[in-house]
Order: structure tokens, then C-alpha cells, then sequence
């Protein structure tokens, strides 16, 4: 066999191992996500402490790998192996029992739970891409270790991508963790082989370090600060575009896989051994960003899939474009653990001021724009061509140009402005490219770039904020982005959760009390409501799962007793400020429990409740752990034998009939749909709302009570029953509607 085969297949076993353990790490994540559901809540908080609990471990193994470097060859994989098959006594993974610290405390409990349940393995595995790579450089004739890099991260796509196509959908969670223990034993395995293969290198035999007489030059602090923030603009970008598209743009299930996808990826295109597409996406990335960028700032549902592609293309130029800036301006092998470890530094410091500080700072995703801005800032430009040369050629001529162009990107944003006032969609497109046009000229100044994309920004998306601004108010807060806007030509008031309405309430006082959007008094939750005292009698007590603007607040009679759970504390001061006035008006006595709804009613007595609406979307996402058989259990629980739970299932994009349907047939509950068409001149929403029950008689009295023409049975396709262990919204996508767009 020849050196350059035996090198070959070497090679091919160091890029199987980084492959595996980056598929590891990437879908070990989702999978205790999953686990947790149903323990800790579907609160936005919750995910972003996890966030930062894998982003430390994912820091913590980068530091371990940099530092065991130290060590001579055979030392460093004898520990990490042991470490390994330490680690490998806390599998098959589970939640760990770690005791609550109680109300208040989460924001430390939810990490100390994490770390105990996954810690371990996540903080070795984590540590294998510079590792591998290390190991690698101990050959001097192998080559250039980086190129591993894009292996370790199309290994971390194919992870992600793998859990919600292929794990969820087909497979119980308490499989996958045995079948991630499997793979885990195989990494190992392959770990060991790597060991072989490096122990006939003769500083390896002779217990000697490496040699280090090429380690280059040393490195400054500024190339170190050029590291985190070419590492941190991609991270932050990655979470910001994901919050803008959900937030104002379009809220499809699962669209937060694709921006962390591409996020992935941009590593495999910057750090191949190839450079065609990584040049290629770096010199096309300012055209990219100019007209994609231009929607940094629009805040407008309903503008459908062009907006997500544009979003996702910039994203992913951008990341391709920093990410090979970052290979360009990478160390000698020597240093390389050092490199990553301040790569995970920056990435680490992207995710901390997207998912945590933004949200305290912002009243709306703002952080999406400066982030665009950065990144305009740090992308190379490429330069002046040579018909740019001969025209402003001096610095002086450079400096007229530059104070003429920005005089004309300014008339030209204000042209742009004007056009979005009066929707003149032609003169709009025309304006944008002039300012696209004029940008890419001024690309031999990174001041004037960035302060073109900033005009184009705002004469593209001011509107829409001005308008929010001066129609109502604007809250953020963990759970999402509030807007309430005072619509005077219909004399009513709207809350609008991302995408979608929450709730409305008239202004008049004539009808300021009347119920609208889903809540309707023939919808299916206004039909059992009030005929609550038809059903239960005087004193009925009912329970409401998610306040909204507190809508259902007015279907309460003086001798019932109304109870409302309400996980976001800024959703509830609408309705004790005086924003909305249906809980203060209606029902001023009611009581208000902050906090996962699931949770709560677990922790409360049984049969406390005869009726239970549950109404807990946010935007248009699914809280899957609020309807899976366990959670649909717990609300019968908390209503009793006889009791009716009415769930709101109206939703553009996925098909929740057949959810409730296979439950009540696994089950064997009774239960009906009511389907109410809406009437927009009284603002009344389309919606549908599904009841059952435990008691078939408690059902007929409800179609007797209400009228039988206004139900029907429950279609039942054969879908899986949703359970704390399984389930996936996938089978039940409306993908026409996705397709169409968010309208």
C-alpha cells in the first residue's frame, strides 16, 4: 500500500469521528429539549436559559481541548478516552431529579437541571471538532487540519435536520436516548482507532511533544477581537433573523431549524479545502446584503415567503462570507485549539445578547437591523474596481464622491419613504436598486456602506414602527413582542402577538364589553360558556388557560367563580392597567396564576373546575406539551368526572382536528368541534373550538343545551396519539398554506 492511500484512508476515519461527534451534539440538543417539555414549560426564559447552558458546555469542552493540548499525545488520549467512558455512565440520557428552589428561582434551577442531566457527555462531545482536528495536526504530512472543520459541522446539520424529519416523527423519546447511547459507544470506538493511527508517529512514540517551530508569528489582541466578532455577528444573526421572521413576518412551525441550519452549513462552504463557494458567497454577500438588508427593519405580516427567502439568503451570505474571513485570518495548527476557543468565545457572546439582553433592552427585534449593520461592517468589500480607480483615484476626489453620495442616498431614502406611504410599489423597487446601486459604488469606504444600507433600512421599514408607535404602544418581553393599536376608524383597540391577534376590545361604551375575534358568543367556547349556568348550575367554576386581552372575562356571570392562568406577567397588566378593561369590568374578583398552565393545574386539587377553556398559543406556534395525552389527562383531572375542557385549535398552518381526534379515540372520551365562520363587521374571527369530556352524558346535554346543528364529531384520519414521549407536528402541516405565505 502506498504512503499517499494509507494517508487517504487515515484522513477518512479522522472525518468519519468528527462527523459522528458533531451529529451527537446536534441532536442531543432537541432531544432533551423534549424531555424537559413537559417538566419545565413551554416559557421562552426556560429555552433561553438552556440555550446558555449548551453555549457554556460547548465553551467549557472548547477550553478543555485547548487545554489538555499541553499534555503529550498518548496522555491526552488516554484521559479523554477515560473521560469518555466516565461520561458514558450517565447514559442512557434522562432528566437528572434535581429538586426545585422554588418560585422565583428558575433561573437557576433550569441550568443546574440541564447541566446534571446532560452535562457530562455534552461537555466531552462538544470538546471532539478541535480535538480531532489537533490530533490530526500531530502528522505534520497530513495536511491542513481546518478543512475537518466543515466536516464537524455538516455533521452538526445532519443532526439537527435529522431529529425533527426522521427521530421525532418515528421514534419514542426513550428509544432515541438509547439509540444516542449507541452512537455514543461507536464514537468512542472511533476515538480509540485515532489513537491507534497516531501511535506509530515517532514523537508519539518517543513520548515527545510535537514540534512547534512553525507556530508563526504571535498573536495580538486585535486579531483576537477580530475573532470574537467575526464569530459573534453570525450568532446573533443566526437567533435574530429566527426571531424577526416568527415575530413579524411569518410564524411557520419549525422555522427555527433552517436559519441554525444554513448557520451550520456557512461553516461547511468557509472552511473547505475548496474555496470556489466560499468566494463566491463573499463577493456576491454586499449586493445580498444591500437588497436583502432592506428588510431588516420591516415589521409587516403578510409579506409571505419572499421576505424568508431574502432573510435566509442574506443569512446565510453573511455567515458564509464572516466565516471565511475567519478561516483567512486563522493560526497555525499549533494554536488551533486557541482559535476555536475563541471562536466558541464569540459565538457564545452573540447568543448572549440576542436570546437575553435584547429582549430586556428592546421593545421590538431592533437587534435584527444593528446586526445586519455589524455585519455590513465587517464583510470584506472587495475594493475599488478600475473604472473606480481612475475616477476617484485621489483621497480628496474620494471624500467628494463620498459627501455627494451620501447627500443623494438620503434624498433617495426619503423618495423611498414616500413610496411606502402611498404603497407605489414601482417607484419603491426603483429607489431601492438606485440605493443598491449607489452602496455597491462606495464600497471603497466601510463608513459609506453602512450608512447607505441604514438609509435603505429605514425608507424601506420606518413606517410600519412609526405607525405602531403612534397608534398604540409596543411591549417585549421573554414571550414575544406585544403591540396594542388604537384603531379609531372602528373605534377598537387590538393586541397583536407577533403575527397573530390576540384579542380586540370596542372603544365605545355602548359595546366596549362585547366579545370578538375567536371568542364570539356562537363560537364553540361562547356557546359553553354561556350557557354555564344551564350545564352546572349557579356558581359554576370555570378555569381559563391563557388571559389574552381577558376576553372571556365577560361571559361570567355574578355567582361564578372564574380562575385565569397566564404564564407572561406583561400580558396580565394589560388587563389590571387599564388597556383592556373585560377582567376589570367583568370579572374584578377572579383569580390570576402566573405560570405554566400544564404545571400549575398538575400542582393544584383535582376536580377543582367544571369547564376548562384552554387558549394558550403563542403567535401562531404550537405548545406541544399543552396537548399531548398527558396534558389532555391533566385537564380532565382538574375538571372532574362530568366537567367540559374546550380547546382552541384555529391555526393557519397546522391541522390540529386529527391531534384531538386520535386522543379522544385512544381514549375513548366523547368530544364535538364546533367550527364558527366569524363575522368581520362585528370583528368576529373564524375559529375552532374542540369540547370533550369524560361523560358522554355531560357531551348530549352540552349539544341539547346549545343546539345540535352547531357541532359535529371529529374527523379521525388514523394519526398517532401526541404523548409526552411522542409526537410531531410535521404529519400535521398545511403545507398549501405555508407555501402560499402568511396572510
Amino acid at each position: 500500500m502506498t504512503l499517499e492511500k494509507q494517508s487517504d484512508r487515515g484522513r477518512v476515519i479522522f472525518v468519519i469521528t468528527i462527523l459522528v461527534g458533531s451529529f451527537l451534539l446536534f441532536l442531543v440538543q432537541p432531544m432533551v429539549a423534549r424531555m424537559a417539555l413537559p417538566r419545565l414549560g413551554g416559557a421562552p426564559n426556560v429555552w433561553n436559559s438552556a440555550l446558555l447552558v449548551y453555549q457554556a458546555l460547548l465553551l467549557g469542552g472548547y477550553a478543555y481541548a485547548h487545554f489538555i493540548g499541553r499534555m503529550l499525545p498518548r496522555h491526552q488520549f488516554a484521559l479523554h478516552i477515560a473521560l469518555l467512558a466516565l461520561a458514558g455512565l450517565t447514559l442512557p440520557i434522562a432528566l437528572a431529579d434535581v429538586r426545585s428552589l422554588g418560585q422565583g428561582w428558575e433561573v437557576l434551577w433550569v441550568p443546574l437541571l440541564l447541566l446534571a442531566s446532560v452535562g457530562p457527555v455534552f461537555f466531552l462531545v462538544s470538546a471532539q471538532a478541535p480535538l480531532v482536528q489537533r490530533w490530526y495536526a500531530l502528522d505534520e504530512s497530513a495536511g491542513d487540519p481546518y478543512p475537518l472543520y466543515a466536516a464537524s459541522n455538516f455533521g452538526s446539520f445532519a443532526g439537527l435536520i435529522s431529529y425533527p424529519l426522521l427521530f421525532e416523527p418515528f421514534v419514542p423519546l426513550r428509544q432515541q436516548a438509547v439509540l444516542w447511547s449507541a452512537i455514543y459507544v461507536v464514537l468512542i470506538v472511533l476515538v480509540c482507532l485515532l489513537m491507534r493511527s497516531r501511535s506509530r508517529l515517532p514523537h508519539l512514540a518517543k513520548q515527545t511533544a510535537p514540534s512547534t517551530a512553525n507556530a508563526g508569528t504571535p498573536i495580538g489582541p486585535e486579531r483576537v477581537g477580530m475573532w470574537l466578532l467575526l464569530a459573534a455577528v453570525p450568532s446573533g444573526l443566526m437567533l435574530s433573523t429566527t426571531t424577526h421572521l416568527t415575530t413579524d413576518i411569518f410564524a411557520m412551525p419549525l422555522l427555527w431549524v433552517i436559519p441554525l441550519g444554513l448557520y451550520l452549513l456557512s461553516f461547511t462552504a468557509a472552511f473547505a479545502e475548496r474555496r470556489a463557494t466560499a468566494r463566491v458567497f463573499t463577493r456576491t454577500a454586499p449586493l445580498i446584503i444591500v437588497l436583502a438588508g432592506a428588510m431588516a427593519m420591516t415589521g409587516k405580516a403578510g409579506s409571505g415567503l419572499l421576505v424568508v427567502f431574502t432573510s435566509l439568503l442574506m443569512l446565510f451570505s453573511i455567515s458564509v462570507a464572516l466565516h471565511g474571513r475567519l478561516y483567512d485570518l486563522r493560526p497555525d495548527p499549533s494554536r488551533l485549539t486557541f482559535f476555536y476557543l475563541i471562536m466558541s468565545a464569540g459565538g457564545a457572546l452573540g447568543g448572549l445578547f440576542t436570546a437575553l439582553i435584547a429582549p430586556l433592552i428592546f421593545d421590538w427585534v431592533w437587534e435584527h437591523p444593528l446586526l445586519v449593520l455589524m455585519a455590513a461592517a465587517l464583510l470584506p468589500l472587495g475594493g475599488l474596481s478600475d473604472w473606480q480607480q481612475r475616477i476617484a483615484g485621489s483621497e480628496k476626489t474620494r471624500l467628494r464622491a463620498l459627501a455627494v453620495g451620501m447627500v443623494i442616498a438620503a434624498a433617495v431614502a426619503c423618495g423611498l419613504f414616500y413610496s411606502s406611504i402611498n404603497e407605489n410599489w414601482l417607484w419603491t423597487t426603483v429607489t431601492l436598486f438606485m440605493l443598491a446601486g449607489l452602496a455597491l459604488t462606495m464600497k471603497f469606504s466601510h463608513f459609506a456602506f453602512v450608512v447607505i444600507l441604514a438609509l435603505i433600512m429605514v425608507g424601506r421599514g420606518a413606517l410600519t414602527h412609526l405607525s405602531a408607535y403612534s397608534l398604540g404602544e409596543r411591549t417585549r418581553s421573554y414571550f414575544g413582542v406585544y403591540t396594542i393599536a388604537d384603531r379609531e376608524q372602528d373605534g377598537i383597540r387590538v393586541l397583536t402577538h407577533g403575527t397573530t391577534v390576540h384579542g380586540r376590545q370596542f372603544l365605545g361604551p355602548k359595546d366596549r364589553l362585547e366579545p370578538t375575534t375567536y371568542y364570539g358568543e356562537h363560537s364553540g367556547v361562547g356557546l359553553v360558556l354561556s350557557h354555564a349556568d344551564a350545564l352546572y348550575g349557579s356558581g359554576a367554576r370555570i378555569g381559563i388557560v391563557g388571559l389574552g386581552a381577558g376576553t372571556l372575562a365577560c361571559y361570567r356571570q355574578p355567582d361564578q367563580v372564574y380562575r385565569f392562568y397566564e404564564i407572561d406577567p406583561a400580558v396580565l397588566e394589560y388587563s389590571t392597567e387599564g388597556v383592556f378593561t373585560f377582567l376589570e369590568e367583568c370579572a374584578p374578583d377572579s383569580q390570576t396564576v402566573i405560570g405554566d398552565a400544564r404545571l400549575e393545574l398538575e400542582a393544584e386539587p383535582a376536580g377543582q373546575l367544571e369547564i376548562l377553556a384552554v387558549d394558550a398559543f403563542s403567535s401562531d406556534a404550537i405548545p406541544l406539551h399543552l396537548l399531548t395525552k398527558e396534558a389532555i389527562e391533566t385537564y380532565g383531572r382538574s375538571v372532574g368526572p362530568d366537567g367540559l375542557v374546550a380547546i382552541h385549535i384555529s391555526n393557519r398552518f397546522i391541522a390540529l382536528e386529527p391531534v384531538l381526534s386520535a386522543f379522544l379515540r385512544d381514549s375513548g372520551w366523547p368530544g364535538v368541534i364546533r367550527i364558527d365562520q366569524g363575522d368581520e363587521s362585528r370583528s368576529l374571527t373564524a375559529s375552532a373550538w374542540v369540547v370533550i369530556s369524560r361523560s358522554e352524558q355531560k357531551i348530549e346535554e352540552l349539544l341539547e343545551t346549545t343546539g345540535r346543528d352547531e357541532w359535529r364529531a371529529l374527523n379521525d384520519n388514523g394519526s398517532a396519539v401526541w404523548t409526552d414521549n411522542f409526537s410531531s407536528a410535521i404529519p400535521h402541516i398545511r403545507w398549501q398554506t405555508m407555501l402560499r405565505g402568511s396572510q
